[in-house]
């Protein structure tokens, strides 16, 4: 049993943007499929949780960015569980170059929900225990986004290409979205260097997805809203790009 999860990838055409980084939003679903199949190797996997109604979901995570890995580049994702808190899973992650550079620290709370209630499932029900992992390197776990003043509204409608495995818009299509909210010009001019994302409740297909935006000095904040409830709540640092002339 690997207490530290590691897989290597190849960045390709369609996980980079136009610049050739790769995506903020292919970095979270890199998260996700090592965070499922580190589980599934720890023992938690499917069979103890999908097949009899408990769904993993993201509630929260946070990550600084040195660089994004560029097309072409070869990288190695690294996952580990941090000690369980009751109903909460923490879990640290890792992006490296092939030379051992650290590209991308982050950290996550992950909960398992019943798939009939869609309500927090104690995983004690299902059986699911995972082990605690300390490296030295972990990233502090995210805390949760506070409330702030916006400036401008962006619609994003829910469509079927936003859902996931779990019925709803999946974790990382937000970042698409919050992205398209801020727009092509601030993004040509500006890298991102951290950012955290909470999740406060689902969004089902075919739902109008409202995005409450503002920016200051390249601090972002973003909250997401549908039925008049608050779906996640996004918070970001961006840095000037370097122009070449």
């Amino acid at each position: 049993m690997k207490r530290v999860y590691s897989a290597s990838k190849k960045i390709l055409a369609d996980d980079v943007n136009m610049l050739r980084e790769l995506r903020t939003s292919v970095f979270l679903r890199t998260v996700q499929e090592a965070s499922i199949a580190h589980t599934e190797a720890l023992g938690a996997g499917r069979d103890k949780t999908l097949d009899k109604g408990a769904l993993w979901i993201i509630v929260r995570l946070k990550a600084q960015i040195n660089r994004m890995p560029e097309y072409d580049e070869k990288v190695v994702i690294r996952s580990w569980p941090g000690a369980t808190m009751h109903v909460l899973f923490p879990r640290y992650y890792e992006l490296l170059s092939e030379n051992g550079e650290v590209l991308v620290r982050a950290s996550a709370l992950w909960m398992l929900m019943d798939e009939r209630t869609r309500k927090m499932a104690f995983p004690e029900k299902y059986g699911v225990r995972l082990p605690t992992v300390r490296t030295g390197s972990e990233l502090p776990l995210p805390t949760g986004v506070a409330d702030g003043e916006t400036e401008s509204t962006f619609l994003h409608p829910v469509r079927f290409s936003d859902v996931d495995i779990n019925g709803h818009m999946n974790n990382a299509r937000y970042v698409d979205a919050v992205e398209d909210a801020l727009g092509t010009k601030f993004l040509l001019a500006h890298r991102l260097t951290s950012f955290e994302i909470e999740y406060k409740s689902e969004v089902k297909p075919g739902r109008r997805l409202y995005i409450d935006h503002s920016e200051r000095d390249g601090k972002i904040f973003c909250v997401g809203r549908t039925g008049g409830k608050t779906c996640f709540r996004f918070a970001a640092e961006y840095t000037e790009r370097e122009r070449s002339d």
